[in-house]
């Protein structure tokens, strides 16, 4: 009997788990057969289409070529309670082979990056692309570890949860081992429109 009891329940707990394993782990689309954006040593430009945001984020790095990494972004839709973007826009330019903090201003979630190769500093300069949804403000934010773990590894960067958006990051950037390391900040929006301005 207790046979076919677990027989009988065990391909519908199977069934259950799958369905939360998609919603809380769900598989990023890395655009076109999953090539990077840039090459190395070159600028690139990638901004997720209208009413998506960043939601992944990978790369590999080459000491051979430059000191410099691929990288690869996936977007997903923002959920219909956001609404649509009101605005979009470029953040301000954050320098190469210098640490920094940086948010979307205006309470902008992350929708695209900017980079330029300097051969210089064998590093980049970065920029936020950055959208508004109404008058939605951020809270609950919190910074990622660290990417890489370690300079010089891979960087496999998703967010798990469709409730959560990057409004920015900080970097620290080693002049020994030329790469950077990166923590995302991370926050919720609100689900009503904010009476004040919060950066």
């Amino acid at each position: 009997m207790e046979f076919v009891l677990l027989c009988v329940f065990l391909p519908l707990v199977t069934v259950a788990w799958d369905g939360q394993s998609d919603y809380y782990y769900p598989q990023y689309n890395y655009g076109d057969n999953d090539e990077w954006v840039n090459v190395y040593r070159q600028g690139f430009n990638f901004q997720c289409p209208h009413g998506q945001v960043i939601v992944a984020v990978r790369s590999t790095f080459s000491k051979e070529e430059g000191s410099d990494r691929l990288w690869n972004y996936a977007c997903m839709p923002t959920p219909q309670g956001l609404g649509e973007p009101t605005e979009c826009w470029w953040e301000e330019i954050n320098r190469a082979g210098t640490e920094w903090y940086q948010t979307c201003s205006n309470n902008g979630l992350v929708a695209g990056f900017q980079s330029q190769y300097f051969p210089s500093v064998l590093d980049r300069e970065w920029q936020f692309y950055c959208c508004r949804y109404s008058r939605r403000c951020s809270y609950s934010c919190w910074l990622t570890t660290e990417y890489p773990g370690h300079y010089g590894e891979d960087v496999d960067m998703m967010l798990y949860t469709y409730d959560h958006y990057i409004r920015g990051a900080t970097t620290t950037f080693s002049a020994v081992d030329r790469d950077r390391q990166w923590k995302f900040i991370v926050c919720r929006m609100t689900d009503f429109n904010c009476q004040f301005e919060n950066a």
